[in-house]
């Protein structure tokens, strides 16, 4: 339909009638929004009708504002291609609007404008396009609101906006006009009004792949920067570091030490549990300083170091900021520093749990921070492979010795599983004996922790340990539960094609349970029967809905609670199969 809808509307566009253009423009930006790339075609048609809103004299101040909009929505969402030929007679009209004395017009014109470059110089592809012609109509218009003071705060930032796009699009082409233009920013990032869509700006500028020379700005810049670190406005604060890392990332060369030393004293009190994702974002910026400033990282290790562990050991630590750390700590081990060494940061990161047991301390941790500290401990031993025999082999030693408390004992296996998943295992002879012993433990949580060291063991090496398990869960009647909790890991997180011949076996030993009188069993049960079903859904759904009519009542329901475990947050190959049983 869309063609005779553009058919239609073309003659409206250049109609005496304001209510009917604005009409078309309505209407014409609602199809570019609903269906991305539908005008791509009818550009030619559509150009003609804009130039002539925009530049009609009889045209209202709204009439304009409607005209720029939708050139935005339409710039936005057809790829860069369909608008070279007509740059030339599109950009005269949208760059006078830019000088417009109303504000509302200006700032509609510098948000078009700022599409218009990544336009006509896409930076992520290669295009013949020509865009030196059009620097010279572009950039002064810009450069003029952007330096004007009086002017609305939204002109302002769009102002800021529009030529931080100019610089890292058309850097090149601005030879003696880059560098006063870049003095304006560092006068914007000092004013408290401009200083966000600055930073950003100058994010962008700096992540820009023509290298713009920034060298000018940084020596003052760089210490600004610093000093938004300690500002009470969250949103400062993040750009500041996101701006921060890609300064050290791109720019590394040009940085002296002091300047990253003046940025280094912000970072501890970045980090704190009150606040997980400007954590996030200040370990992931000292991860980068890790890697680019090995020497640097020393001056502060000791407080920047005892924030991270208080992170490690808190219930709140999960998701994004507990991989940061992972990554901080890998980079931090690899920079081959004395006091940030393996032994150190393993000592620093378990003292806590083994301190809990010795007289009269008692350091108790949320059981969330166990697991965390296992995966830094995993982490940590396989940035450092040579070291890891050794610890694995100390993790043994403790849940052996009789003297160890429990929560020494849980945090050694939780260790074992995150190193065992990525990590052949094998050679470690008396595991399995040290595991399945633990499953009599009088504590629970050593007999889960074990049950999860076995899992992700198997995980690791699936043809040594697997074939072990099942056979455990067919003559151990004691251990099932949690046996079969470890048989749920390996399904959860094996690879398809790595399972896929023991998934017989699997199913087989699983329906032998459906029946159990027990019920924490049947979950398990029906847990492991959903996550499996997902290996080969096509073969294994339709066996599953099979059971649906078997006689026992335990059965059945274990199977409907199954199906649970076959639903994702995400799309499946299996949703179009579930689509005919369900409903």
């Amino acid at each position: 339909q869309v063609p005779s809808i553009v058919k239609a509307l073309h003659k409206q566009l250049k109609e005496k009638s304001v209510k009917s253009r604005q009409g078309c423009f309505s209407l014409l930006t609602e199809l570019a929004n609903v269906l991305p790339g539908c005008l791509a075609d009818h550009i030619p048609a559509l150009v003609p009708g804009i130039v002539f809103s925009l530049a009609d004299k009889s045209s209202s101040s709204n009439m304009r504002i409607d005209t720029l909009s939708f050139l935005h929505v339409l710039l936005c969402n057809h790829q860069p291609e369909v608008f070279h030929p007509h740059i030339k007679s599109l950009l005269p009209p949208v760059v006078t609007c830019i000088g417009d004395p109303f504000y509302k017009i200006t700032s509609e014109a510098l948000l078009v404008t700022q599409q218009l470059v990544k336009v006509i110089r896409p930076l992520d592809k290669s295009c013949t396009f020509d865009a030196k012609p059009y620097v010279k109509d572009l950039f002064p218009g810009t450069l003029k609101r952007l330096k004007a003071a009086d002017i609305d705060q939204e002109v302002k930032e769009r102002a800021i906006s529009c030529m931080g796009q100019i610089i890292y699009s058309l850097g090149d082409h601005l030879s003696s006009d880059l560098q006063p233009t870049l003095k304006i920013f560092l006068e914007r990032l000092k004013n408290e009004i401009t200083r966000l869509t600055t930073v950003k700006a100058l994010t962008l500028i700096a992540s820009s792949p023509l290298k713009i020379d920034l060298r000018p700005v940084l020596g003052e810049g760089f210490p600004i920067l610093a000093s938004f670190l300690r500002k009470n406005q969250r949103a400062l604060k993040l750009s500041t570091l996101t701006a921060l890392d890609i300064l050290v990332k791109n720019y590394s060369d040009s940085l002296k030490p002091a300047m990253i030393e003046s940025v280094l004293k912000e970072l501890p009190a970045l980090i704190t549990e009150n606040d997980m994702h400007v954590s996030q974002v200040a370990i992931m910026f000292l991860t980068t300083l890790a890697k680019v400033y090995p020497s640097c990282i020393s001056k502060i290790s000791g407080s920047v170091l005892a924030e991270i562990f208080q992170l490690v050991h808190s219930p709140l630590l999960q998701g994004g900021a507990l991989t940061a750390i992972i990554d901080f700590f890998q980079a931090l081990v690899l920079t081959k520093m004395a006091t940030m060494g393996y032994s150190e940061l393993m000592k620093q990161l378990t003292a806590p749990i083994y301190s809990s047991g010795s007289a009269g301390e008692s350091v108790t941790l949320h059981k969330q921070a166990y697991y965390s500290v296992a995966k830094c401990v995993a982490a940590l031993s396989s940035a450092c492979p040579k070291e890891a025999p050794a610890i694995v082999n100390q993790f043994i030693q403790d849940v052996k010795n009789p003297k160890s408390s429990s929560a020494v004992k849980v945090l050694a296996f939780l260790s074992l599983a995150e190193i065992g998943r990525t990590m052949n295992l094998s050679a470690q002879r008396e595991l399995k004996t040290v595991i399945l012993e633990a499953f009599t433990s009088p504590n629970e949580e050593v007999k889960s922790a074990a049950s999860y060291a076995l899992g992700n063991i198997s995980v690791g090496n699936l043809k040594e340990y697997l074939p072990f398990m099942l056979k455990e869960i067919g003559s151990q009647p004691k251990r099932q539960y949690l046996l079969l909790h470890s048989l749920k890991e390996v399904i959860s997180s094996s690879p398809a094609d790595g399972l896929k011949p023991y998934v017989e076996d699997i199913w087989a030993l699983l329906f032998k349970h459906c029946e159990c009188t027990e019920e924490g069993t049947r979950s398990v049960v029906a847990e492991c029967l959903g996550k499996l079903t997902l290996v080969n859904p096509s073969e294994l759904l339709p066996r599953l809905k099979n059971q649906l009519s078997s006689g026992s009542p335990h059965a059945r329901s274990t199977v409907v609670t199954a199906i649970k475990f076959t639903i994702a947050d995400q799309p499946q190959p299996i949703d179009a199969l579930l689509k005919r049983c369900i409903g």
